[in-house]
């Protein structure tokens, strides 16, 4: 869905990154919060993403992000790819007004794929404070839909089949 499509001021500004390894797995962090973001004590995992600074370049943004949440840095990928349109999801009824202070009914995502050239020595959880994930793991790439929050599954099998091809 593109942003001609939605009211772009009712969703927050946000990209995602596809972080992938050199053997076709993608990176995948535990949400530390998931009880009080989500709502629920079930474990879900997700790629790195994050909010876009007003005036911000969205490849600046997804780099900045995932060095908040991995430790990862710019020296440590190549970006391979960025999704030609944005993809809008909605907030569940019982988290809309909670999640960046009501003011937001969803996100609108840029993301990007990554090919990550480190080591695994390099991803450091606790490169930002406070930290995001409180665990993480290389995940098969088919596997991604089913570990992500329910309202966000359609949005990762869109991103997995636009940049399947190049995992």
């Amino acid at each position: 869905m593109s942003k001609k499509d939605n009211k772009p001021a009712a969703y927050r500004p946000c990209v995602g990154v596809m972080l992938v390894n050199a053997d076709g797995k993608v990176f995948v962090g535990k949400r530390i919060d998931a009880k009080e973001t989500m709502g629920t004590e079930d474990v879900f995992w997700q790629m790195p993403q994050g909010g876009v600074d007003k005036g911000e370049d969205l490849t600046a943004a997804a780099l900045r992000e995932l060095q908040e949440e991995t430790g990862v840095t710019s020296a440590m990928v190549t970006v391979l790819k960025q999704l030609k349109e944005d993809i809008a999801y909605d907030l569940p009824p019982e988290l809309a007004g909670k999640l960046w202070g009501g003011k937001y009914c969803g996100q609108m995502q840029s993301w990007f794929l990554m090919r990550f050239t480190g080591d695994d020595a390099d991803i450091d959880l606790e490169a930002h404070d406070p930290p995001e994930f409180c665990e993480w793991q290389w995940a098969d790439p088919e596997s991604l839909p089913e570990m992500i929050v329910p309202f966000k599954k359609r949005v990762y099998h869109t991103v997995l089949n636009e940049f399947r091809e190049l995992v």
